[in-house]
């Protein structure tokens, strides 16, 4: 599969990589960010310096208007999108869930959930065969938190996930007819500035050791496994995931 590809979150870690990887096999793409337009402009100026096309959208995903202006605005640039990656995801500091208050829990939702949710509603509308559309694929990313509940860390965030994870089978389920397929990568321990936010830049080095492949995950090795499930090559593939987690 070939044509637009929008990544929400597009401006660093899992999906910056994701972005570059998509232009190098031929992708037009949408790198899509919420506050950082610099970085989001340097992955598109990367992508042009090797030949591709790309534009850089600011958008919130927990904004409903800003998530409808963001397909609007992919349309009308770069014609009609094939291939959503719903990737932007938030978590916050450490912590235990005795800790936790509604308005953490309402950032963390809005965000992780409500904008994958939203996202999806749009490319629905524009992929299904029964709107008119041509088709396309959408690929959740998700984390392994979801399954193992990040106890001590990010429960809230580890939720989050599983929400998404709940998202991509039945979603999959109701679309499959209509020329959509939706699948999810469940990431790992994986090199991203993510684990800033959350108060330890540190915490790849920590815990990868303690895996069964001894090593943190890179974001090129997530994005391999997303651009995979995109593509015709999972053509029978819809309501599946991968875990790309060295074992874990």
């Amino acid at each position: 599969m070939s044509g637009v590809l929008l990544v929400t979150g597009g401006s660093r870690g899992i999906g910056a990589a994701t972005a570059r990887l998509a232009a190098e096999r031929g992708y037009t793409v949408c790198v899509n960010y919420r506050q950082n337009r610099a970085a989001a402009e340097e992955v598109v100026a990367a992508i042009t310096a090797g030949g591709g096309a790309a534009i850089a959208v600011g958008a919130d995903v927990a904004s409903e208007p800003d998530v409808v202006r963001l397909f609007e605005t992919v349309t009308a640039e770069l014609g009609p999108i094939r291939v959503l990656i719903n990737n932007a995801g938030i978590l916050e500091r450490q912590t235990r869930v005795e800790h936790i208050d509604a308005a953490r829990l309402d950032r963390i939702f809005a965000t992780n959930v409500r904008g994958a949710f939203v996202c999806a509603r749009e490319a629905v509308r524009r992929m299904s065969t029964a709107h008119g559309g041509a088709g396309g694929a959408i690929v959740n990313v998700s984390s392994r938190a979801a399954q193992l509940g990040a106890p001590g860390e990010y429960v809230d965030y580890a939720a989050s996930k599983a929400a998404l994870d709940a998202l991509t089978i039945g979603l999959a389920r109701e679309v499959a007819g209509e020329g959509i397929r939706v699948n999810g990568v469940r990431a790992g321990i994986i090199y991203t500035d993510i684990h800033a936010d959350g108060g330890e830049p540190g915490r790849v080095d920590r815990v990868g050791p303690t895996l069964p492949m001894q090593r943190g995950g890179h974001a090129i090795e997530v994005a391999r496994a997303i651009l995979w499930l995109a593509s015709d090559e999972a053509s029978y593939s819809t309501g599946t995931f991968i875990d790309v987690a060295g074992g874990r």
